[in-house]
């Protein structure tokens, strides 16, 4: 479910180093098919800034083009969606692979995405994490988001389960 709020456009995305990692190896295990997840964090409201607390694996329910297409689990959104707000935080994106590709968003992202969410697509080629980049969906464009990598979060729950689990 998109944010009912309208928050400021992210600036930076605020990514601490285990959690990069363990997205990494989720898309190298992933491949070559696409995984995803969904990113729970907080934004500010201040300056839209995005700070990840968890990155959470969904199942791709996509088997046709599993390759290429990615299909979020609706129930497994909706269970981290609630674990989430459980813990003071929200769903504030998605991630995905995108395996042999760019991690620039699809055309497909493009026609998927919700204003407000953020999207970090990673690119994978012959099993190796190549790079990961952040987008938001901002006046039905995207535009890419600066990732920090480092800790900001002071919420007890924000290494929870860190390393992040991320089987695909």
């Amino acid at each position: 479910m998109p944010p009912s709020h309208n928050p400021q456009p992210a600036t930076d995305l605020y990514l601490r180093p285990a959690i990069f990692e363990a997205l990494a190896e989720a898309a190298r295990r992933g491949y070559p098919r696409e995984v995803c997840g969904l990113l729970v964090g907080s934004r500010s409201r201040s300056d839209g800034t995005i700070e990840i607390a968890r990155a959470e694996p969904a199942t791709n329910l996509e088997q046709e083009r599993a390759a290429d297409r990615y299909r979020l689990d609706p129930r497994d959104f909706l269970a981290i969606d609630k674990a989430a707000r459980h813990d003071g935080f929200d769903v504030v994106g998605v991630w995905h692979t995108h395996p042999d590709h760019p991690a620039g968003p699809s055309d497909t992202d493009l026609e998927a995405a919700w204003p407000d969410y953020l999207y970090l697509i990673i690119s994978v080629a012959g099993g190796e994490t190549i790079r990961m980049r952040a987008w938001e969906l901002v006046d039905g464009r995207f535009v890419e988001r600066p990732i920090v990598t480092g800790r900001r979060l002071d919420h007890p729950a924000a290494g929870r389960n860190e390393p992040t689990s991320t089987h695909p």
